[in-house]
This record gives C-alpha cells, sequence and structure tokens, in this order.
C-alpha cells in the first residue's frame, strides 16, 4: 500500500511539474480547450484511424526548443520548452516567437521503447511538419521530409539504443512566403485575410511497432452500383502476402475474406446500408497480414455529376441530386493556429455547423489532421478539400471562378 501510495504521488507531482514549466504565451484570445491543456496528455488520441494500430506511443507534449541561425550546429543548451505539436508561433505551444527564413527550429526530447516492442520494427510517425524537417535519433539522420502538410514516416529500428533513453532531434526550416513551397494563407507580415505563420511541428508525433512485414496501405473504394467493395493491402515487402479481411456492421459480420496483399479484392456488400450526412453509416473493417493486424473503416457512398429532371447539372451523391450547403471552413484556432487545441475541439466545430444546418465544409487551402475527416465521417459532413496554394504571385486574368446555376 506504501509503494502504491508513493507511486501515486510521484505520477502526480510529475503532472503538476510538468504544467508549472508550460502556460500559454502571449495576449492572443483563448479557445475555452486552451484551458483543459494537461502537457503530459495532449491530443492523445491515435492520430490515424483510417489505419490505426494497438501497439503505439504518442509523443506529444513538452521537448526541448532552440531557434538557431540557418545551416548553424544543432545546440547543446536549450531556450527552453515547447509543447508538441503546437507550432513555435502559436500561444499555445507556450513559446510564440516567430522565426524568418534564415533561421531554424530545433526540438529535441528522449524516449524509451516498449520491453514488449523489443525485437520488432518501430516507425517514427509525424502527422505534419511544416516545411523541411530532418530527424536523428542517437546521433544517427533517419531521414528527411520536405512537405508542410503531409504526414510522414521513418524505420528507426537501426539506429534505436538496445536499453534506455532514445535522444530525438528534429530540425525545421520553414521560409513562409519567402520560399515556393505550398503554404495556404501564411505570410511574413500577416493583414487582412492573411495569416501568421505556423512553423515546425504542428500534428501529433507518435510511435508505432510493427513486425518485419507491415501493412504499408489500405485503399478502400466503395462500390454501391455494385453493391460491393473494392479493398488493396499493401505491404512494405515487395512478395505477397496472405492476408485476412473481415467487414463488420455493429456486432454482425457482413464478409470475412482470405486474399493475397497486392491484389484488388472485391467483397459484396449484403444489404448494403448508405453514407449520408443524415445517415452516415459506416462499416468497420480489420485487416490482418502476417502477423500484422490494422483497423480501418469505411462508407458505401458515391460522389458524382449528373442531370437533374430540368436537364441542369447538379452535384450527386449515391445517383441523386444532393444539394451541398456549406461553410468555408479556414480552420485557423486563436490559439492553436492550423493546430486545433483538442479532439473535443474539432467535433464541437463539426457538430455545431450540422447543428445550424450545414451537411458542407469547404477545407480553404489547409489539410487537417486526420482525425478531423474521421469526424466528418462519423457525424456526417461532406468535406470539399482544398489544394495548398504557394509560390508566387497569381495573375488575376488567369484565375477565374465556374459559376453554377
Amino acid at each position: 500500500m506504501k509503494k502504491l501510495f508513493i507511486s501515486l504521488f510521484l505520477v502526480t507531482f510529475f503532472i503538476l511539474e510538468s504544467s508549472a514549466q508550460w502556460k500559454p504565451a502571449g495576449d492572443r484570445i483563448k479557445t475555452k480547450w486552451a484551458e483543459q491543456i494537461n502537457p503530459s496528455d495532449v491530443l492523445p488520441e491515435y492520430p490515424r484511424p483510417i489505419m490505426q494500430r494497438n501497439d503505439w506511443k504518442n509523443l506529444n507534449g513538452l521537448w526541448d526548443y532552440a531557434i538557431i541561425d540557418k545551416g548553424g550546429r544543432i545546440p547543446t543548451d536549450f531556450e527552453g520548452q515547447i509543447l508538441v505539436p503546437f507550432a513555435v508561433e502559436s500561444s499555445l505551444s507556450g513559446v510564440g516567437k516567430r522565426v524568418n527564413e534564415n533561421q531554424e527550429v530545433i526540438y529535441q526530447r528522449s524516449f524509451e521503447i516498449p520491453s514488449a516492442w523489443r525485437g520488432k520494427q518501430v516507425l517514427l510517425h509525424f502527422g505534419a511538419v511544416d516545411w523541411k524537417t530532418d530527424v536523428w535519433v542517437n546521433d544517427i539522420k533517419v531521414g528527411s521530409h520536405t512537405g508542410g502538410f503531409t504526414p510522414f514516416s521513418f524505420d528507426i529500428t537501426p539506429a534505436l539504443s538496445a536499453k534506455g533513453n532514445n535522444r530525438l532531434v528534429v530540425k525545421v526550416w520553414d521560409p513562409t512566403d519567402r520560399g515556393p513551397q505550398p503554404r495556404g494563407k501564411q505570410v511574413s507580415r500577416p493583414e487582412g485575410i492573411w495569416y501568421t505563420p505556423v512553423s515546425g511541428i504542428w500534428q501529433t508525433v507518435w510511435l508505432e511497432s510493427t513486425p518485419l512485414t507491415f501493412i504499408e496501405k489500405i485503399k478502400i473504394t466503395p462500390d454501391i452500383d455494385e453493391k460491393a467493395v473494392k479493398i488493396v493491402v499493401s505491404t512494405n515487402k515487395a512478395p505477397e502476402s496472405k492476408a485476412e479481411i473481415v467487414v463488420v456492421d455493429g456486432d454482425n459480420v457482413v464478409a470475412n475474406v482470405n486474399f493475397e496483399s497486392g491484389k484488388e479484392v472485391v467483397i459484396p456488400i449484403e444489404d448494403m446500408k448508405l453514407w449520408s450526412p443524415e445517415d452516415p453509416h459506416l462499416y468497420d473493417v480489420v485487416v490482418v497480414c502476417d502477423d500484422d493486424m490494422v483497423r480501418s473503416y469505411f462508407g458505401m457512398r458515391k460522389f458524382s455529376e449528373g442531370v437533374d429532371k430540368t436537364g441542369k447539372k447538379r452535384l450527386f451523391l449515391n445517383n441523386k441530386p444532393y444539394f451541398h450547403k456549406g461553410l468555408l471552413d479556414q480552420g485557423y484556432w486563436s490559439d492553436g493556429m492550423l493546430t486545433p487545441p483538442s479532439d473535443e475541439a474539432m467535433i464541437y466545430d463539426i457538430q455545431t455547423m450540422k447543428d445550424l444546418g450545414f451537411n458542407m465544409l469547404r477545407k480553404h487551402i489547409k489539410v487537417e489532421p486526420m482525425r478531423w475527416y474521421y469526424h466528418c465521417d462519423r457525424l456526417g459532413m461532406l468535406v470539399w478539400q482544398d489544394m495548398v496554394n504557394g509560390g508566387g504571385k497569381y495573375d488575376p486574368l488567369t484565375v477565374t471562378a465556374p459559376l453554377f446555376t
């Protein structure tokens, strides 16, 4: 009993100590979710609902950080701590500093690998980092990535220490509008419709344990005309592997199919239930390939263009004209900027728009965390996804919007 009390005391002390080291920076307007943030448990939900594994570890939380001259050496002393995954310019990062094209942001933290993962492959995932990223584990460079809105990962198994702590260092360069990269509405001097830059890590960072041969991608294509779903499972290895797919509707198993990875399998869906904003019905999927298992989901739905009874072109949903009643959603938060302060905040935004009678959100020149799209699927919200723009100025004579009647 005494040992239990001491353990609980140490855990409580650690949480309180972490909270004391972090607070929102500056005087930006805070959302109500800012007060609920626990630095030891920030955005704790699994970040990739479309392909979810059981063995994972969240690396969000307080990291050491420094802002250095571009091309400089990794420092041994850091300026303080930053709350990942909030961008360095944001209030919720606890930093609230601006960086320019002649500077880089350095992140550092340590982590341990669970004992159950020994002998397995370990992947390091980043939801999104803006813009150019270099990553080291135990002073071994494990990879680089460019692109501020796309997820990426590295196999860090060879760089891991056999026991004890592992040191993770991330270096990020983001020139904002001083470079050619897609950036959305970020500019160095925000005014009018233009927004404050978002530099560095701004989506969840996590570790994942996999067997040596693992599921790398699942492509799911519903076909309501054929009353079937088409699935392709790809692995990290070229040879084909035996795989099993189980499609579940609530407590009922709809299909259980054995097949080979890399090949498309067509699975009939009996008594098909269509997805729509009014009835956002989703099917669950479990995929097993060799020793790997992931969970996914899909909705039986079809988006198309057609002609209505009056001969006018319309947007169709499930082979019927469907009016898209929506809003322009820019996805900027006053405290987290591109990063929602919590899962609850995303749900609130989407559900509130549903409650107000809207069935569509146009995601404006930003790619959201993957959980946002999952909540749209789950709650019944159509999404128009903009491409993220960037580069030089546009010629207004060549940029026009089509007129719909």
